[in-house]
């Protein structure tokens, strides 16, 4: 699926701080670049703490970007199916975070528990909605990873892993709660020109080096099914951006 492509670089930074700041940063350059050339970027979000503290630097240095917000669309790599007001769905997180305040209008939700009947209706209904409103590609699409290695809600040895001619699907058993969510497939995530993997913290080190095994030749320590991280990769780049304690086993 993704051997083709361009193989994965890795960018260090000294702690989660600085790593907010430069990945933050380089978004607003791509978004700007892209609006400059005529283009509305589509960009896929991701939650989790260094997101979060991503998604803050993007407010802040918002003002100074020259990003018409009302011209960006958003999505979401996965979300958990609970109540729209609950405060694990991704969306409210990123909304409070940075959304809000530039004041972008483009952003598509994955259904809550309070609209779909159904984890499985919410999934189908998000997938039409990627596939009426993208381009056909993320411009960029921001994954995190979490220490089992897993990425959006596709986690190590679920059914998620194998869906084929999907866009999203329902997970349910999450090993992380909640136990029900909403999350795009490989092949959904694999449209994506460039796919940012965002890692902080020590405990995400091992998820880290397995998921970045095959560039020291390893083979069965990394397989796909352990390491769903190993199954994105960019048609034009990915990047692992990392804090130092991420990259303390590379």
């Amino acid at each position: 699926m993704t051997s083709d492509r361009p193989a994965p670089l890795v960018e260090v930074h000294p702690d989660a701080a600085t790593l907010a700041t430069a990945v933050a940063g380089e978004l607003l350059n791509r978004i700007a670049d892209a609006q400059a050339a005529g283009h509305i970027p589509d960009i896929g979000l991701t939650g989790g703490t260094i997101a979060e503290a991503i998604h803050r630097e993007v407010a802040r240095l918002a003002d100074d970007s020259g990003v018409d917000w009302g011209a960006v669309q958003f999505y979401f790599g996965d979300e958990r199916f609970v109540p729209a007001d609950s405060p694990e769905r991704n969306v409210g997180q990123a909304k409070a975070a940075f959304l809000d305040e530039v004041g972008a209008r483009r952003v598509h939700e994955v259904p809550s528990s309070d609209d779909a009947g159904s984890a499985e209706e919410a999934a189908s209904s998000y997938a039409a909605t990627v596939r009426s409103t993208g381009s056909g590609d993320f411009d960029v699409l921001m994954l995190g990873v979490g220490p089992d290695g897993h990425i959006a809600s596709l986690f190590p040895g679920h059914p998620g892993l194998d869906a084929v001619d999907e866009i999203a699907i329902a997970v349910h058993d999450s090993p992380k709660p909640p136990p029900d969510r909403v999350s795009l497939t490989f092949e959904a995530l694999n449209r994506a020109q460039a796919v940012w993997f965002l890692v902080s913290g020590s405990g995400k080190a091992e998820a880290v080096r397995r998921g970045l095994a095959e560039l020291a030749g390893a083979d069965e320590a990394g397989a796909l099914r352990e390491t769903p991280a190993r199954g994105v990769r960019g048609i034009a780049e990915t990047v692992w951006f990392l804090d130092s304690e991420a990259a303390s086993l590379l």
